[in-house]
């Protein structure tokens, strides 16, 4: 992809990934790519902010050359360490050795224990202000958004705001735009993005957007770090940053279960026509077929989370162990929840899905429903009720 003008004076010089498939290890599916935006300010002073992966930093350095030759940038700003965002920073330091690095307390640390260099770094705070000409870079510390070293750039005199890994999404796409692309898709994405990297952090994200709207400070354009750029309407994004960072639900459920000889199988179906006999909105998820983002992503804004499992050796089947684990990690709030399942000789997956849905946070409002072997007429249409009864909490 060549260089884009964004703004007048800011073009995105970065990189798309289309191949990529699983970021941050094995943990986040990537079935969409994505992009490592780097956004290059001409002015008085030639600034880059933010920096793409390593893999990618001959698609960078021949953007910026489209513009300016690299040597002449005098300053870059490091607006998160990740190498995704900065694994190209020493090779692009090769071209400008005495140029000066902004980045927080934090960032310096984390870039010192990645690169190594003695390269000329200056530490910023929510507040500071460079001139770099006709235009100011103000800095907006954003510890744990999502690494204790993140940090907001804004532009008042185009109405910018780069906010790195906030209001981002996976996706790689020759548009740059979100205008240009399907919106409903880059929503989509953009709520995979936060029920799978910020959930964790709610409070702080609503916190740093009610800091930033006391500032006063006003953009038509959000740029962040991954995936398209927010240029027609970018307060609706901000909209649904503050609704999921306060944990509002839909009255909807999410049942994810795993089955051995369909028995579990048949039992989510039955409570699944319960639910939505209280025209509650329900997914239903079989943990082993399906991708453990996906199904965060619809846990997000649901009210109620079942989870469901055959019992072997004792306790649940392992995908459903692998998704609690997330799920754990992910914190999850303000849920209800039950769990339920079959069994042959011996019990015990109902029993080990609870514990570990109370240490994640859910409010059981149920007793676990279990079923011995096959269920029957008598027992689906109990499964039916349960599903009924659950739905029926659900505000």
């Amino acid at each position: 992809m060549s260089a884009i003008e964004i703004k007048k004076g800011v073009y995105w010089v970065g990189a798309v990934d289309w191949d990529i498939r699983n970021f941050h290890g094995p943990s986040y599916h990537t079935q969409k790519g994505t992009t490592y935006n780097a956004y290059l300010v001409i002015d008085e002073k030639v600034t880059l902010i933010d920096l793409v992966d390593l893999h990618f930093v001959d698609d960078m350095i021949n953007n910026i050359k489209e513009i300016i030759d690299p040597s002449l940038i005098d300053y870059v700003v490091v607006n998160h360490v990740e190498p995704d965002h900065s694994g190209a920073f020493p090779k692009l330091m090769e071209y400008i050795p005495e140029a000066k690095v902004f980045c927080t307390k934090n960032g310096k640390e984390g870039m010192l224990h990645y690169y190594f260099g003695d390269y000329n770094y200056e530490t910023v705070k929510t507040g500071d202000k460079l001139n770099i000409g006709e235009k100011t870079l103000e800095f907006i510390e954003a510890p744990m958004l999502h690494w204790p070293d993140s940090m907001f750039t804004y532009i008042k005199e185009v109405a910018l705001l780069m906010p790195n890994d906030a209001f981002g999404q996976h996706l790689a796409s020759s548009h740059r735009f979100d205008d240009e692309n399907d919106l409903c898709e880059v929503m989509e994405e953009a709520k995979k993005y936060y029920a799978n990297i910020l959930m964790p952090f709610n409070p702080l994200v609503l916190k740093k957007i009610q800091e930033i709207q006391k500032m006063g400070l006003e953009f038509d354009m959000i740029a962040p770090s991954h995936g398209i750029i927010w240029r027609t309407d970018p307060g609706k994004i901000v909209e649904k940053y503050l609704s999921w960072s306060q944990n509002e639900t839909k009255r909807k459920a999410v049942v994810v279960y795993d089955t051995m000889w369909n028995s579990t199988q048949l039992m989510a179906k039955a409570i699944v026509d319960g639910l939505i006999s209280e025209g509650i909105e329900t997914k239903l998820y079989r943990a082993s077929k399906s991708d453990v983002n996906d199904i965060m992503t619809e846990v997000l804004d649901a009210k109620a989370v079942l989870i469901a499992s055959s019992t072997i050796n004792n306790t649940m089947l392992p995908h459903l162990a692998y998704l609690l684990e997330e799920m754990m990690g992910l914190k999850p709030k303000k849920k209800i929840g039950a769990a339920f399942g079959s069994y042959g000789w011996g019990k015990g997956a109902v029993k080990n899905i609870e514990k570990k849905m109370k240490e994640t946070g859910i409010e059981l409002v149920k007793e676990g429903l279990e079923i011995k072997y096959v269920p029957t007429e008598a027992d689906l249409k109990t499964c039916f009720e349960y599903g009924k009864e659950i739905g029926k909490m659900i505000e």
